[in-house]
């Protein structure tokens, strides 16, 4: 009996070994092709975006319903390289 799991055991993981194998490179080859269709530049305004719809955040939008033409507020968290000047003074 131990003959016969000696013989058995290097076959079956070999041929496990084989199946993961080709499945990793099935996975891979998806993502290869995936990466391909993508564009290399920025979508033009008049296209759609990847969903082939036009896609806008909500907040962007005024009570019409178009594109707010007010200045963003912005938000800084800690940690920047730059060095941000302290309220009243110039900077």
């Amino acid at each position: 009996m131990k003959a016969l799991l000696s013989q058995i055991f290097p076959i079956l993981y070999g041929a496990c070994f084989l199946v993961l194998l080709w499945q990793a490179f099935k996975v891979m080859g998806q993502g290869f092709r995936a990466a391909s269709d993508t564009p290399d530049t920025a979508p033009e305004p008049s296209s759609g975006d990847r969903t082939g719809r036009l896609t806008i955040h909500p907040e962007l939008l005024d009570a019409e319903g178009q594109l707010t033409e007010e200045d963003l507020l912005t938000v800084r968290f800690g940690g920047d390289q730059e060095r941000s000047a302290p309220p009243g003074e110039p900077g």
